[in-house]
């Protein structure tokens, strides 16, 4: 492998351990049935499996073209690819998962529709093979985040996608503590495309991303690329003091023209925990903004790393 190879392919690892091998076999003659330059780049995510293990005997068996990145500890798949872009050094650069959903073997037609002239590469999972209720909940919330981002992506959870190395370089001078990579690099890009992808069921074990982590992402996502929640917040909030000042006005005028109403009290107490309701809401969303501030000011490193597996020559 050159010192400048034309491809790096990242995965992240997490708990990977039972599916590692699998992924060897079928990645390594994927790529070498490419005919170019690339180079692996393993990030191990603080796993708590023979993870670190398996990456560091496939790093002796193919030192030219494999590195391996040892976090010290758990830092979420984002960090890890961000780590995998910092130390890559293709022209092109390709995500992929490790747990086998995303064929590897797909890998050469992201790189095609690259030389194609594209600089930004996403990709639709053909025929999902994902729980009905992840695969409807995906759409719905790709359908939110549109909306409210602007940011046009089909299938926002498919990590199998290629980027130019200008759109890698300027993601590295980022340096935010919560990011969403893909959407990230959408908005950097100049040409981008979309191509549908074939998509297996998982080789083992099951996903890393519980249910409140996949709304924490989304959460993320869209705080962290748009104003609209809070400005949406501040609309409400106008039309609810509007709402509560006419109810006011319109309780004086009943109790002047109708006397004192003990049947109307349960109407007021459910309508104050309901602003009550609004007002926590809106408190825990600028608190959301706030925090991704207070990270940020913080200055503290995104991730460590432990230790990097590489050829010395290429140091």
């Amino acid at each position: 492998m050159s010192h400048n190879p034309k491809l790096s392919v990242v995965i992240p690892v997490y708990n990977e351990a039972d599916g590692l091998q699998a992924l060897f076999d079928r990645l390594y003659p994927a790529l070498d049935a490419l005919n170019l330059s690339y180079e692996l780049i393993f990030i191990n995510d603080g796993s708590k499996d023979r993870s670190a293990a398996l990456l560091s005997q496939q790093y002796r068996m193919r030192p030219e073209v494999t590195r391996v990145v040892l976090f010290n500890s758990n830092y979420g798949q984002h960090m890890a690819i961000v780590a995998g872009f910092e130390q890559s050094l293709g022209e092109i650069i390709v995500t992929l998962d490790a747990d086998l959903q995303n064929p590897p073997e797909e890998i050469g037609r992201l790189v095609a529709a690259i030389d194609a002239g594209h600089d930004y590469v996403g990709t639709i999972r053909r025929e999902r093979q994902d729980h009905w209720f992840r695969r409807h909940a995906s759409r719905a919330m790709n359908a939110l985040r549109e909306r409210i981002t602007h940011i046009r992506m089909t299938d926002q959870g498919c990590m199998l996608r290629a980027y130019r190395r200008e759109i890698i370089d300027t993601i590295n001078q980022c340096r935010e503590i919560n990011t969403f990579i893909p959407a990230l690099a959408y908005t950097f890009a100049h040409h981008p495309t979309e191509i549908e992808v074939n998509h297996e069921e998982r080789f083992t074990g099951t996903s890393k991303y519980s249910f409140y982590q996949l709304i924490r992402l989304n959460f993320d996502l869209v705080t962290g690329f748009s104003l609209v929640p809070l400005q949406a917040f501040s609309l409400l909030g106008m039309i609810l003091a509007l709402a509560s000042a006419a109810l006011f006005i319109l309780l004086v005028v009943r109790r002047f023209i109708l006397g004192s109403e003990v049947e109307g009290v349960f109407t007021l107490f459910a309508i104050t925990f309901f602003l009550m309701g609004m007002l926590l809401f809106g408190i825990g969303l600028l608190g959301e903004y706030i925090g991704r501030i207070y990270q940020q000011v913080r200055q503290r490193p995104r991730y460590v790393i432990q230790a990097i597996l590489q050829d010395q020559e290429r140091v």
